[in-house]
């Protein structure tokens, strides 16, 4: 049996839920980036609560989720049950939990239920909603990598982000991503539903380029790594799926597409051949499967054939399943043939550098389309890796981009903030916490970082002062923030003397 210990900003988090908690936030959202060990911290609070003689329950609406989580809880010998029909754990005197949603849904109550875990709260359904409005007796922490559905504010009053994607990949604890933006599907005048692509409309496109998708895998895994690698690929529908999956036998290849039509035993049998370090699978091909409960480490490149317009939840779903680190992995591969990456870019460095401060702040409208020269300009026109922050060589293939002026305009790239010739902060978030931080280690009043924000980036703030994130403080926006209060008493000064 393994000890369950717990990483120094999975300690952070717990203490921030519990400082939410005594602030009188009945419930709560906990953002982690996907690989950063959600589970493990849903236990530790589970495990936490009997040891007070409280009952504690995890819920999640697949019953594969159920049986992983209660297996995880046997790695770290805690005891527990598992409330879900016909399972062999069906032990309901236990203290600890794990349950479907389903048979939440019909039991309807949880009698001396004190906490509440919520996996993969970012897929809201509507019985367990009510199920934590029903019982405002029971603390209830909702689990997400993405938490920017529309609504998930008026059932969490707070939410709770210690640590961001970049902090774990500097720190070895995710891959960082090298992404190719390669020919992509065209979606010129399809139809919407619900603001969102047509799943059907989106599939039948994406079968016109399946043999493109084909080719640029093999070129780019035998450029990279010299042969084929283990591969995802998140394809637009059923059909599509099938036909990336032959598309690929052609060319010597056993991808496997699997999808809601296929009987549940057969895939999970699917899934574990996949999950062998000598699988006979190369690649797997879905849809939504395989961003819930998908963890395969030495999963090495990522290829994207869904297109969404506002979906930025999904794409950083997808985007985590190929991040996970693994001993034999220094980066992973996104092979972009949706254009998802470039459509989101904004909001993905935002939330990589950042994290989340907010609930309901407008991530899942749809959004503004790059232009075909704003697309071009974002890559590199020899290989068509997308060009890496303040550089203008490409990692890899070498070239160099040659600038016709100053500035080279990448569609959503988050411009850092200058002031004179020293760089302030990365972007406007990042300048925003900074000022927060100073003011709060100077004992000053919100107002003080409102005004100074405006002065410097001629803006409002991102987001309020109580949700700004505690960050180390530059010597360059600490020089500002001198020069501005000299200047401001010097001017009094004359004012006064005037």
């Amino acid at each position: 049996m393994s000890k369950l210990i717990l990483r120094d900003y999975q300690e952070l988090s717990i203490n921030g839920l519990r400082e939410g908690f005594a602030a009188g936030h009945r419930s709560q959202m906990l953002y982690l980036p996907t690989g950063a060990g959600k589970t493990e911290v849903a236990i530790s609070m589970l495990a936490a609560a009997e040891q007070k003689g409280h009952r504690a329950a995890m819920v999640m609406d697949r019953r594969v989720l159920c049986d992983q989580t209660s297996q995880r809880l046997d790695k770290y010998n805690i005891d527990h049950g598992v409330l879900m029909a016909g399972h062999w754990r069906y032990l309901t005197y236990k203290s600890i939990q794990i349950c479907s949603a389903q048979t939440l849904e019909k039991r309807g109550s949880f009698p001396n239920l004190k906490l509440l875990v919520v996996d993969e709260a970012h897929n809201t359904r509507r019985s367990t909603v009510d199920f934590i409005k029903n019982n405002p007796g029971i603390k209830v922490v909702g689990l997400s990598a993405s938490p920017f559905v529309k609504g998930l504010g008026s059932t969490y009053s707070n939410v709770i982000s210690k640590t961001t994607t970049k902090q774990l990949v500097d720190m070895g604890n995710l891959a960082r991503l090298r992404v190719f933006i390669a020919k992509e599907i065209d979606m010129t005048g399809a139809k919407k539903v619900g603001g969102e692509w047509s799943q059907a409309e989106a599939g039948a496109r994406g079968i016109q380029i399946t043999g493109d998708i084909v080719s640029e895998w093999i070129k780019k895994t035998h450029e990279i790594f010299g042969g084929p690698r283990k591969t995802i690929v998140f394809c637009a529908g059923v059909a599509h799926g099938q036909d990336l999956s032959a598309k690929f036998k052609e060319a010597g290849y056993n991808f496997v597409s699997i999808s809601y039509r296929d009987d549940e035993d057969a895939k999970q049998e699917i899934l574990r051949e996949f999950s062998k370090p000598d699988s006979a699978i190369t690649g797997l091909i879905a849809t939504d499967i395989l961003t819930k409960g998908f963890d395969c480490p030495d999963v090495m490149i990522g290829i994207s054939a869904r297109p969404f317009t506002k979906s930025f939840s999904s794409h950083v779903q997808q985007l985590g399943r190929v991040m996970r680190s693994h001993p034999c992995k220094e980066f992973a591969v996104w092979l972009d043939h949706s254009g998802n990456f470039l459509r989101f870019k904004d909001q993905w460095e935002d939330l990589y550098h950042n994290g989340v401060s907010a609930l309901d702040d407008g991530a899942e409208k749809p959004k503004k389309e790059p232009t075909k020269e704003e697309k071009e300009a974002a890559k590199c026109p020899k290989c068509g890796e997308l060009w890496q922050t303040n550089s203008d060589t490409g990692q890899h293939c070498g070239h160099v981009r040659v600038r016709r002026n100053q500035v080279v305009s990448v569609p959503g790239e988050m411009q850092e903030i200058k002031l004179g010739k020293a760089v302030a902060a990365r972007n406007k978030r990042d300048l925003w916490n900074q000022l927060c931080t100073y003011v709060k280690e100077h004992g000053k009043k919100p107002g003080m970082a409102f005004h100074l924000y405006q002065d410097i980036a001629g803006d409002v703030p991102p987001f309020k002062f109580e949700a700004a994130l505690d960050v180390p403080v530059s010597r360059v926006v600490e020089n500002e923030i001198r020069r501005r209060n000299i200047a401001f008493a010097k001017g009094c000064k004359r004012r006064a003397t005037a």
